[in-house]
Protein backbone atom coordinates (compact mmCIF):
# COMPACT_ATOMS: atom_id res chain seq x y z
CA UNK A 1 0.00 0.00 0.00
CA UNK A 2 1.67 3.25 -0.97
CA UNK A 3 2.44 5.79 1.46
CA UNK A 4 1.41 9.41 0.41
CA UNK A 5 4.37 12.38 0.74
CA UNK A 6 4.02 15.17 3.53
CA UNK A 7 4.01 17.04 0.27
CA UNK A 8 0.82 15.32 -0.78
CA UNK A 9 -1.09 15.64 2.53
CA UNK A 10 -0.63 19.83 1.77
CA UNK A 11 -2.00 19.41 -1.16
CA UNK A 12 1.00 18.73 -4.00
CA UNK A 13 3.29 20.67 -1.41
CA UNK A 14 3.99 24.72 -3.00
CA UNK A 15 0.62 25.45 -4.30
CA UNK A 16 -1.18 26.65 -1.11
CA UNK A 17 1.63 27.91 0.25
CA UNK A 18 2.58 30.19 -2.86
CA UNK A 19 -0.44 30.79 -2.80
CA UNK A 20 -0.72 32.22 0.66
CA UNK A 21 2.60 34.21 -0.51
CA UNK A 22 1.28 35.86 -3.70
CA UNK A 23 -2.08 37.26 -2.99
CA UNK A 24 -4.42 39.35 -5.38
CA UNK A 25 -3.14 42.96 -4.75
CA UNK A 26 -6.58 44.13 -6.02
CA UNK A 27 -8.36 42.22 -3.72
CA UNK A 28 -6.50 42.07 -0.45
CA UNK A 29 -5.31 46.22 0.09
CA UNK A 30 -8.90 48.38 -0.17
CA UNK A 31 -7.40 49.58 2.68
CA UNK A 32 -4.15 50.94 1.81
CA UNK A 33 -6.26 52.77 -1.82
CA UNK A 34 -8.42 54.25 0.50
CA UNK A 35 -5.62 55.83 2.51
CA UNK A 36 -3.61 56.66 -0.46
CA UNK A 37 -6.31 58.47 -1.88
CA UNK A 38 -7.03 60.06 1.41
CA UNK A 39 -3.79 61.92 2.03
CA UNK A 40 -3.76 63.27 -1.74
CA UNK A 41 -7.13 64.94 -1.10
CA UNK A 42 -5.88 66.28 2.16
CA UNK A 43 -2.67 67.31 0.31
CA UNK A 44 -4.79 69.15 -2.23
CA UNK A 45 -6.79 70.64 0.37
CA UNK A 46 -3.49 72.00 2.44
CA UNK A 47 -2.35 73.17 -1.04
CA UNK A 48 -5.79 75.18 -1.68
CA UNK A 49 -6.56 76.32 1.31
CA UNK A 50 -2.86 77.58 3.06
CA UNK A 51 -0.54 77.51 -0.05
CA UNK A 52 -2.37 78.87 -2.83
CA UNK A 53 -6.22 80.31 -3.80
CA UNK A 54 -7.53 80.24 -7.24
CA UNK A 55 -9.33 83.43 -8.16
CA UNK A 56 -11.17 84.77 -10.94
CA UNK A 57 -11.01 88.75 -12.06
CA UNK A 58 -14.72 89.64 -12.58
CA UNK A 59 -14.23 93.74 -13.36
CA UNK A 60 -11.93 95.36 -15.64
CA UNK A 61 -10.49 97.74 -12.80
CA UNK A 62 -7.14 96.40 -13.34
CA UNK A 63 -7.29 96.46 -16.82
CA UNK A 64 -4.61 96.24 -19.08
CA UNK A 65 -2.46 94.45 -16.26
CA UNK A 66 -5.36 91.70 -15.19
CA UNK A 67 -8.65 91.45 -17.61
CA UNK A 68 -12.15 90.35 -16.62
CA UNK A 69 -12.19 86.12 -17.04
CA UNK A 70 -8.22 85.95 -16.22
CA UNK A 71 -8.23 83.01 -14.04
CA UNK A 72 -5.55 83.56 -11.00
CA UNK A 73 -3.06 81.95 -8.76
CA UNK A 74 -2.58 84.01 -5.25
CA UNK A 75 0.10 82.80 -3.12
CA UNK A 76 -0.88 83.16 0.57
CA UNK A 77 1.81 82.66 2.21
CA UNK A 78 3.85 85.53 0.45
CA UNK A 79 3.07 88.08 3.13
CA UNK A 80 2.41 86.13 6.21
CA UNK A 81 3.29 87.14 9.30
CA UNK A 82 6.77 85.14 10.59
CA UNK A 83 8.73 84.55 13.75
CA UNK A 84 12.32 84.32 14.69
CA UNK A 85 12.81 80.91 13.47
CA UNK A 86 10.08 80.92 10.32
CA UNK A 87 11.50 83.71 8.89
CA UNK A 88 14.54 81.42 7.72
CA UNK A 89 12.69 78.81 6.33
CA UNK A 90 9.87 80.53 3.81
CA UNK A 91 9.97 83.42 1.79
CA UNK A 92 7.71 85.80 3.78
CA UNK A 93 8.12 89.38 2.88
CA UNK A 94 6.53 92.81 3.57
CA UNK A 95 3.87 94.49 1.68
CA UNK A 96 5.57 96.79 -0.65
CA UNK A 97 4.26 99.82 -3.18
CA UNK A 98 3.61 98.29 -6.74
CA UNK A 99 2.71 95.35 -5.29
CA UNK A 100 -0.63 93.77 -6.81
CA UNK A 101 -2.48 91.94 -3.97
CA UNK A 102 -5.51 89.77 -3.21
CA UNK A 103 -7.40 91.13 -0.15
CA UNK A 104 -10.91 90.71 1.75
CA UNK A 105 -12.75 93.86 0.85
CA UNK A 106 -13.13 96.62 3.79
CA UNK A 107 -16.68 97.31 3.27
CA UNK A 108 -17.94 93.23 2.97
CA UNK A 109 -15.08 90.85 4.28
CA UNK A 110 -17.09 88.19 1.94
CA UNK A 111 -15.99 89.25 -0.92
CA UNK A 112 -12.06 88.93 -2.45
CA UNK A 113 -11.10 92.21 -4.02
CA UNK A 114 -7.65 92.43 -6.37
CA UNK A 115 -5.80 96.41 -6.60
CA UNK A 116 -2.36 97.86 -6.66
CA UNK A 117 -1.20 98.81 -3.72
CA UNK A 118 -0.14 103.02 -3.69
CA UNK A 119 0.72 104.08 -0.70
CA UNK A 120 2.33 102.08 2.96
CA UNK A 121 2.28 103.14 6.66
CA UNK A 122 3.37 106.95 6.53
CA UNK A 123 3.23 107.77 2.73
CA UNK A 124 1.78 111.07 1.94
CA UNK A 125 -0.87 110.68 -1.55
CA UNK A 126 -2.80 112.65 -3.32
CA UNK A 127 -3.74 113.38 -7.43
CA UNK A 128 -3.30 115.61 -9.44
CA UNK A 129 -4.75 115.75 -13.01
CA UNK A 130 -5.10 111.77 -12.27
CA UNK A 131 -1.01 112.00 -11.72
CA UNK A 132 -0.01 110.27 -8.29
CA UNK A 133 1.88 112.57 -6.03
CA UNK A 134 3.62 110.47 -3.30
CA UNK A 135 5.62 112.01 -0.66
CA UNK A 136 6.07 115.10 -2.72
CA UNK A 137 6.76 114.20 -6.33
CA UNK A 138 5.02 112.89 -9.01
CA UNK A 139 5.55 109.55 -9.84
CA UNK A 140 5.19 107.43 -13.13
CA UNK A 141 2.64 104.42 -13.34
CA UNK A 142 3.38 102.71 -17.29
CA UNK A 143 0.68 100.27 -16.18
CA UNK A 144 -2.34 102.53 -15.48
CA UNK A 145 -4.88 103.15 -18.75
CA UNK A 146 -7.10 105.88 -19.24
CA UNK A 147 -10.74 104.09 -20.08
CA UNK A 148 -12.55 107.12 -20.88
CA UNK A 149 -10.01 109.94 -22.23
CA UNK A 150 -11.03 113.28 -22.39
CA UNK A 151 -13.51 112.86 -19.15
CA UNK A 152 -12.85 114.66 -15.79
CA UNK A 153 -14.24 114.29 -12.50
CA UNK A 154 -13.14 116.39 -9.51
CA UNK A 155 -12.79 114.26 -6.94
CA UNK A 156 -11.08 110.98 -9.21
CA UNK A 157 -8.83 112.61 -10.54
CA UNK A 158 -7.91 115.26 -8.19
CA UNK A 159 -7.92 113.00 -4.91
CA UNK A 160 -9.06 113.94 -1.98
CA UNK A 161 -10.43 117.42 -3.59
CA UNK A 162 -13.84 118.11 -4.58
CA UNK A 163 -16.87 116.28 -4.25
CA UNK A 164 -17.39 112.96 -5.22
CA UNK A 165 -20.45 111.96 -7.43
CA UNK A 166 -20.65 108.89 -6.37
CA UNK A 167 -21.78 107.25 -2.75
CA UNK A 168 -18.28 107.27 -0.48
CA UNK A 169 -18.68 104.45 2.38
CA UNK A 170 -17.97 105.14 6.23
CA UNK A 171 -14.11 103.91 5.69
CA UNK A 172 -13.50 106.76 3.15
CA UNK A 173 -15.23 109.46 4.86
CA UNK A 174 -13.72 108.54 8.12
CA UNK A 175 -10.59 108.78 5.87
CA UNK A 176 -11.30 111.80 4.67
CA UNK A 177 -12.10 113.04 8.10
CA UNK A 178 -8.69 111.68 10.22
CA UNK A 179 -6.27 111.09 7.55
CA UNK A 180 -6.27 114.24 5.38
CA UNK A 181 -3.68 116.61 6.12
CA UNK A 182 -2.68 119.57 4.20
CA UNK A 183 -4.99 118.29 0.88
CA UNK A 184 -2.89 114.79 0.75
CA UNK A 185 -3.91 111.07 2.40
CA UNK A 186 -1.47 110.31 5.12
CA UNK A 187 -1.56 106.50 5.45
CA UNK A 188 -1.96 105.73 9.18
CA UNK A 189 0.11 101.85 10.66
CA UNK A 190 -1.00 98.80 9.85
CA UNK A 191 -3.41 99.88 6.57
CA UNK A 192 -2.42 100.55 3.01
CA UNK A 193 -3.92 102.35 -0.28
CA UNK A 194 -5.04 100.31 -3.43
CA UNK A 195 -6.24 101.66 -6.59
CA UNK A 196 -7.05 100.04 -9.94
CA UNK A 197 -4.60 100.40 -13.00
CA UNK A 198 -7.88 101.48 -14.93
CA UNK A 199 -7.70 104.49 -12.48
CA UNK A 200 -10.81 106.38 -14.23
CA UNK A 201 -13.09 103.07 -13.99
CA UNK A 202 -11.94 101.35 -10.42
CA UNK A 203 -14.02 101.34 -7.32
CA UNK A 204 -10.64 101.30 -4.71
CA UNK A 205 -9.60 103.30 -1.67
CA UNK A 206 -10.77 106.40 -2.69
CA UNK A 207 -14.33 105.49 -1.88
CA UNK A 208 -13.81 102.75 0.34
CA UNK A 209 -10.78 103.85 2.34
CA UNK A 210 -7.83 102.11 3.26
CA UNK A 211 -7.31 97.96 3.18
CA UNK A 212 -6.42 96.90 6.47
CA UNK A 213 -2.87 94.47 6.87
CA UNK A 214 -4.95 91.43 8.20
CA UNK A 215 -7.51 91.87 5.18
CA UNK A 216 -4.63 91.37 2.87
CA UNK A 217 -4.98 87.62 1.66
CA UNK A 218 -1.71 87.20 -0.98
CA UNK A 219 -0.66 88.32 -4.11
CA UNK A 220 -1.25 87.10 -7.68
CA UNK A 221 1.33 84.85 -8.99
CA UNK A 222 0.25 83.47 -12.57
CA UNK A 223 -2.48 83.92 -14.69
CA UNK A 224 -3.37 79.68 -15.56
CA UNK A 225 -6.67 80.72 -17.67
CA UNK A 226 -7.54 83.50 -19.32
CA UNK A 227 -11.24 83.21 -21.08
CA UNK A 228 -13.09 86.27 -22.47
CA UNK A 229 -16.23 86.48 -20.23
CA UNK A 230 -18.44 89.22 -19.36
CA UNK A 231 -18.69 90.19 -16.18
CA UNK A 232 -21.95 89.30 -15.20
CA UNK A 233 -21.12 86.05 -15.62
CA UNK A 234 -18.18 85.99 -12.77
CA UNK A 235 -18.70 88.97 -10.90
CA UNK A 236 -21.38 86.95 -8.61
CA UNK A 237 -18.81 83.92 -8.05
CA UNK A 238 -22.07 81.59 -8.93
CA UNK A 239 -20.88 80.07 -12.27
CA UNK A 240 -24.19 79.33 -14.21
CA UNK A 241 -24.83 76.38 -16.90
CA UNK A 242 -24.98 79.06 -19.99
CA UNK A 243 -21.78 80.04 -18.62
CA UNK A 244 -20.64 76.40 -18.98
CA UNK A 245 -21.71 76.05 -22.04
CA UNK A 246 -20.13 79.03 -23.32
CA UNK A 247 -16.58 77.77 -22.13
CA UNK A 248 -17.94 74.13 -23.33
CA UNK A 249 -18.74 75.93 -26.82
CA UNK A 250 -15.94 78.34 -27.02
CA UNK A 251 -12.73 76.99 -25.37
CA UNK A 252 -10.80 77.33 -27.74
CA UNK A 253 -11.80 80.33 -29.48
CA UNK A 254 -12.72 82.44 -26.61
CA UNK A 255 -9.39 81.28 -24.50
CA UNK A 256 -6.73 84.04 -24.29
CA UNK A 257 -3.31 81.53 -25.02
CA UNK A 258 -1.10 84.55 -25.05
CA UNK A 259 -2.11 85.39 -21.60
CA UNK A 260 -1.49 81.22 -20.35
CA UNK A 261 1.08 81.30 -17.32
CA UNK A 262 1.80 84.88 -17.87
CA UNK A 263 3.00 86.14 -14.41
CA UNK A 264 1.91 88.45 -12.43
CA UNK A 265 5.00 91.53 -10.92
CA UNK A 266 4.62 94.02 -9.31
CA UNK A 267 5.76 97.52 -10.16
CA UNK A 268 8.56 99.61 -7.82
CA UNK A 269 6.78 102.75 -6.83
CA UNK A 270 9.70 105.29 -5.44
Amino acid sequence: MATRSKTDTAGNGAGPARHRRFRNPFKAEPRNWIAEWTVTILILLFATTVLLQAFVVPSGSMENTLLIGDHLFVDKLAYSPYGAAGKHFLPYEDVHRGDVIVFRYPADITKDYVKRVIGVPGDHLRLKDGVLQLNGHAVSEPYVIQSRPGTYDEYRDNFPQGESHVMLYPGARQMLEHNQVNGEIVVPPGHYFAMGDNRENSEDSRYWGFVPRDNIMGKPVIIWWSFDAPTAELASGNIDLGHLADIAINFFSKTRWKRTFQPIRGYPLQ
